[in-house]
């Protein structure tokens, strides 16, 4: 195959999927000449399961995206159907925004905002290799036989490497929804140093609204008065469509189970790891058998389009037998697929294999992001590749590494985990992971992370603005609560609600911490009647977790303490007396950077890590 130059640049990212888009935006933005290589220009950001961004940890992901100056929320607002606050009956820590999108406008809205982004050029075709040159990337070669000159590489190739998709007994080279695989690219990886495993997916069939009896069906409305996603934006999105609720049932479960020898996931068709947060409705039907019905959610997957996504009914089983396994659920009894169900299963890397700034610790400026860590998602996957397009071109400006620590972002608590303890399936964001999540509101995103990219090009004018606004609104309504509160005033609210306690020297948020509402608040004594109704919130929820984030904050000076203790990058674990087997195993492999991430790391106990530290105090003070 002849070679040629295609084009000088930068940074080349592989792949136009949510982690590629925000890779390439970020590097680019940045000042970075930039390239993107993709598949097919039909599948930028494309949402090959479900049309919606947010939900659980999610949501918190996609608005550090935003604070970080990324793409996601702003391109989720822009497409929103509906959008709702989900949790809301629970503490602000895991309350987190759910939207539904609409699929083709999300995809030509993140298509328009690439081609129009200064610094970066995008490219249909298939990357067929990465160039080294003395143990640092030097290029990308496609399959007909460009080369893409260029100093670092972000491979965000999301599931299509060796993709193939599995229905029945019936198997196929292929990408989701028929966009076609990427079959180069896993060789040259392999021979780079990566480990390569296999993992799965799955995704539901799609059904047309017109044949389904939404009368029958539970409607889930859109909220109204919640924030935005973006905090560029002043407004939520309009609600435009409803999703619906209805329930699988005995029939539909008889159906599957006497299929099961039919299915690829039970007949052995199908080998690969699948995501256990998120299993097919065969695995759900079986291993929880005790269960009577699971919850389908129906969504619409467009303003364009009378497509239905059925959330919660993934499969891989026969056409035939999905058919009548559909048609078994209420409301759907005269349902006609449009798009079946399938199964995929696509070659990934092994995380452990990278540094926390995602680059290959094996090749310089090499770095992925996405699902090829093993992550599922297309908010981990967003975050991962805004996070390695940031790192790229840092490297390449001389300037420090973004490492968000698991103190500061659920961002910091998805990197460190694949980093540090990998995973051996399909990788989930919840907010269970954060062991500091009382910390990682949604609603403090910006506080907590937009100072970071203050002084460069991601930081915009506009973003400076609203930033410093919010901030101002934020500190005043604090300030203004930790006021005295008139003593008589003071006395007739808390009597008028049965609180109890004195009403001598009482603060507002003295009586937040007794379990009176802001709002109630504000009413009553006439205050605050000009702060944003999201300040207020924020404000309000600081206070009622402010005895929790002095423990908190204590627990995160410790592991501050041990994230200063720098290991050295030659370290030989095999020679250090005292450690066990399995953790000299386990540091090896990982090789962390800090005491503090060998403490994370499984298999690795408090007594190896003393070993650590008296090995490193001995070392140091000979």
């Amino acid at each position: 195959m002849d070679r040629f130059t295609e084009g000088q640049f930068d940074i080349v990212v592989i792949g136009a999927g949510h982690a590629g888009s925000e890779a390439a935006l970020a590097a680019a933005r940045l000042g970075l000449k930039t390239a993107v290589l993709t598949l097919n220009l039909d599948s930028i950001a494309f949402m090959a399961c479900n049309p919606s961004i947010g939900g659980t940890a999610k949501g918190h992901l996609v608005r550090e995206i935003d604070a970080l100056g990324g793409e996601m929320a702003v391109n989720a607002d822009k497409t929103a159907l509906q959008i709702r606050m989900l949790n809301e009956g629970k503490g602000e820590a895991v309350q987190c925004l759910r939207c539904q999108c609409d699929k083709n406008a999300y995809h030509r809205e993140m298509k328009r905002t690439l081609e129009n982004c200064e610094n970066l050029d995008i490219l249909q075709g298939e990357a067929a290799e990465i160039l080294v040159d003395g143990g640092k990337v030097s290029g990308v070669l496609t399959t007909y036989g460009g080369v893409l000159v260029c100093k670092a590489v972000i491979v965000a190739t999301g599931v299509y490497l060796n993709a193939e998709t599995v229905t029945g007994s019936f198997r196929q080279k292929s990408g989701p929804s028929g966009f076609a695989p990427a079959d180069e690219l896993t060789s040259n990886l392999i021979k780079l140093g990566f480990k390569v495993r296999r993992f799965k997916t799955g995704t539901p069939a799609r059904l047309d609204g017109r044949t389904v009896d939404f009368g029958k069906c539970e409607i889930q409305p859109g909220e109204e008065g919640v924030p935005a996603f973006s905090f560029l934006h002043e407004s939520a999105p309009v609600n435009s469509k409803p999703c619906y609720l209805t329930y699988t049932n005995a029939n539909t479960h008889s159906i599957i189970l006497d299929n099961l020898d039919r299915s690829p996931l039970y007949n052995g068709e199908i080998k690969s790891t699948g995501p256990r947060y998120c299993p097919s409705i065969e695995t759900k039907v079986v291993r929880f058998s005790d269960k009577e019905r699971h919850q389908i959610f129906l969504e619409p997957e467009g303003a364009d389009t009378n497509e239905v996504y059925v959330q919660g009914m993934s499969s891989s089983m026969p056409h035939d037998v999905q058919k009548e396994m559909y048609r078994s659920v209420k409301g759907l009894e005269n349902s006609k697929i449009m798009r079946y169900a399938y199964a995929i299963e696509y070659d990934c890397i092994d995380s452990l294999d990278l540094l926390p700034t995602l680059e290959f610790k094996k090749v310089k400026g090499l770095y992925t992001a996405g699902q090829i860590n093993g992550t599922s998602g297309y908010e981990e996957a967003a975050a991962q590749g805004l996070v390695a397009g940031i790192n790229a071109a840092f490297a390449l400006l001389g300037k420090q590494p973004l490492v968000l620590g698991r103190d500061e972002a659920y961002i910091g608590v998805l990197i460190d985990d694949l980093v540090t303890k990998g995973t051996e399936e399909p990788y989930r964001m919840m907010t269970s992971r954060a062991e500091f999540s009382t910390e990682l509101r949604q609603d403090t995103a910006d506080f907590r992370l937009t100072p970071k990219i203050m002084g460069t090009p991601l930081f915009t004018e506009e973003r400076g603005r609203i930033y410093f606004m919010r901030k101002c609104w934020y500190d005043d309504v604090l300030k203004k609560l930790d006021l005295k509160v008139d003593r008589a005033a003071c006395e007739e609210f808390l009597k008028a609600r049965s609180l109890r306690g004195n009403a001598g020297g009482l603060t507002y948020a003295d009586l937040i911490r007794r379990g009176a509402a802001l709002n109630d608040i504000t009413r009553f004594f006439g205050i605050l009647n000009d702060a944003p109704e999201e300040i207020k919130k924020s404000a309000e929820a600081t206070i009622k977790y402010e005895g929790y984030s002095k423990k908190i904050r204590a627990r995160i000076e410790k592991q501050k303490k041990l994230e200063e203790k720098k290991l050295p990058e030659d370290i030989d674990y095999s020679k250090i007396g005292g450690l066990r087997l399995e953790a000299r195993e386990k540091l090896e492999r990982v090789r962390p950077l800090t005491i503090g991430q060998a403490e994370r790391i499984s298999g690795v106990n408090p007594a190896d890590i003393t070993v650590l530290m008296v090995w490193l105090a001995t070392r140091k003070s000979v």
